[in-house]
């Protein structure tokens, strides 16, 4: 129990989100956090004790389960995740995820939190999404539904999925047990930080840190 009322305190206080943030801060100070991209995407979790957040999920035959909605920088770094119940489209969360990447210090200037574009697969291919990005002054690379996929993009996007299995390799996040969202979603920002930990961890050992 004391477990529990700890994380119940941490989660409450923001600890593991201010840890997360905090990485990346020193990782972009190190000009590691590629922010000529960002690339989205989600991937769909069993939710065995249901709870908020958590819904039909149709890749499951209807059981109940969670999406984890995530934005990740050109080179694989977890930047914001999102846990919605299982049946939320790709498309309806996609303005959510950009709009709130955290700022992120570490250098001089104003903390960044936009990217130079954002890519994405035909699950985005939305004008009200073109537009938002347009308005913020962030290029759309998103492949067009009845065409074919851009050249190269599959290139590009494939460290959002590497970056969805090294979240998932946490098991309490590829099935979800919690029925409480705000601590489903602390544990996500403690495995953020713990992706963002070990690619700190190697890029100081090679550069002899």
């Amino acid at each position: 129990m004391t477990c529990w009322r700890r994380l119940d305190q941490w989660c409450r206080a923001g600890v593991f989100e201010a840890l997360h943030r905090l990485l990346l801060a020193n990782l972009h100070a190190a000009g590691e956090v590629d922010w000529s991209r960002v690339c989205i995407d989600a991937s769909h979790v069993k939710a065995k004790k249901g709870g908020s957040g958590v819904g039909p999920s149709p890749v499951d035959r209807g059981k109940p389960g969670s999406k984890h909605h995530i934005v990740c920088d050109g080179a694989g770094l977890p930047l914001r995740v999102i846990t919605t119940g299982g049946n939320v489209p790709d498309i309806a969360m996609a303005q959510t995820l950009i709009a709130t990447i955290p700022p992120v210090a570490g250098r001089i200037g104003r903390p960044r939190s936009r990217p130079d574009a954002v890519l994405a697969d035909k699950g985005y291919d939305s004008a009200a999404f073109r537009t938002h990005l347009k308005g913020r002054g962030i290029l759309a690379v998103i492949s067009q539904r009845k065409r074919r996929d851009i050249i190269g993009l599959g290139s590009l996007r494939w460290v959002v999925e590497r970056t969805i299995a090294h979240l998932h390799q946490f098991k309490r996040l590829a099935t979800r047990w919690e029925r409480r969202l705000d601590l489903h979603e602390a544990l996500t920002s403690l495995a953020s930080a713990l992706i963002c930990w070990r690619r700190f961890a190697s890029r100081g050992a090679s550069a002899g840190l």
